[in-house]
Parts: structure tokens; C-alpha cells; sequence
């Protein structure tokens, strides 16, 4: 039955750690992250393991975006009615 379920199955190649690693120090440079994170994630050429992985790392950055979005408009917020008082 394991071999019924695997004809017409195609898996990815696994990530090898010597990519991971050419990864993160991709990733440490600014602005360069990003644009390769969009690449990853959306390429046509990328493993799929690591297209679903920048997927989902760039839904927590727009997340984390939104929420230190609405934190400084409330501290801004609050600064500038109290200068008014």
C-alpha cells in the first residue's frame, strides 16, 4: 500500500545544511534580506520546503510590522495629547 501512495509522488530534494547557511548569511544583509526572502518564497526555481518556510517568515514579519505599527501610533498618539494639555 506505502508503494500505491508514492506512484506519481514526486518529493523535494532535502535542504542540505551548506544551504541553510548560505541562507542565514544572505539573510544577515539589509535590504537584500528581504528582497531574497520575496524571491524564495514566490520563486518558480526554489525548493518547495524552503518556499513554504520564507512564506510563512514573511506572514509573521508583515504581522510583527502591523503590530509595532499600531504601538507607535498610540505612543505618538499619547505624546502629542499630552503636549496639548
Amino acid at each position: 500500500m506505502n508503494g500505491q501512495n508514492q506512484i506519481g509522488h514526486q518529493q523535494a530534494p532535502i535542504v542540505s545544511v551548506k544551504e541553510w547557511l548560505l541562507t542565514n548569511l544572505i539573510l544577515m544583509i539589509p535590504l537584500v534580506n528581504i528582497v531574497m526572502m520575496l524571491v524564495w518564497a514566490f520563486g518558480s526555481n526554489t525548493n518547495p520546503n524552503k518556499a513554504n518556510y520564507f512564506k510563512a517568515a514573511l506572514i509573521l514579519f508583515v504581522i510583527v510590522m502591523v503590530i509595532y505599527l499600531v504601538l507607535a501610533v498610540v505612543f505618538f498618539g499619547s505624546v502629542a495629547a499630552n503636549q496639548y494639555q
